[in-house]
């Protein structure tokens, strides 16, 4: 009967709505990192390799024999994760400042909305209730005396 619980509950976890967001961007995220490693190592390391003579893939240090320290790779890799975070930081930044001309706006619309509405120039008699003037203080039509 514990198991059906813990199933149960595992269930609930999985099927709430910021673990199914969770694991939309991990998935994105992985076909993006692919997409700037693939800019790397395809594009920008061959580029930099014509001024450099070489590939930074193929920099690599012969440390003993058969084994080597492949420096070159590591560098790529920390090209690859600076590259990622500027591409997310100014993602992040335009995403920032849409929202924030979208707060602009609003505040402006509800400006407006408050400058739409005029105040009232008109008030009711508490004792005939017909409508007069906001700043009378006797009724025009029952001679009444008001309160101001």
């Amino acid at each position: 009967m514990k198991a059906k619980g813990f199933i149960s509950e595992f269930r609930d976890f999985i099927s709430r709505g910021n673990v199914m967001d969770m694991a939309v961007g991990v998935l994105i995220g992985g076909a993006f990192s692919s997409i700037v490693t693939s800019l790397t190592e395809d594009v920008i390391s061959p580029i930099l390799g014509l001024f450099g003579g070489m590939n930074f893939d193929q920099l690599s240090v012969n440390i003993l024999g058969e084994v080597t320290l492949n420096y070159g790779k590591f560098i790529t890799a920390v090209v690859n994760f600076l590259l990622m975070a500027l591409i997310i930081f100014l993602m992040l930044k335009g995403l920032n400042a849409l929202q924030a001309k979208a707060a602009k706006l609003a505040h402006l619309n509800a400006e407006a909305d408050k400058e739409e509405t005029p105040a009232p120039t008109v008030k009711t008699c508490p004792f005939c209730q017909m409508e007069i003037p906001i700043g009378a203080v006797r009724c025009g039509h029952c001679t009444s005396q008001l309160e101001s």
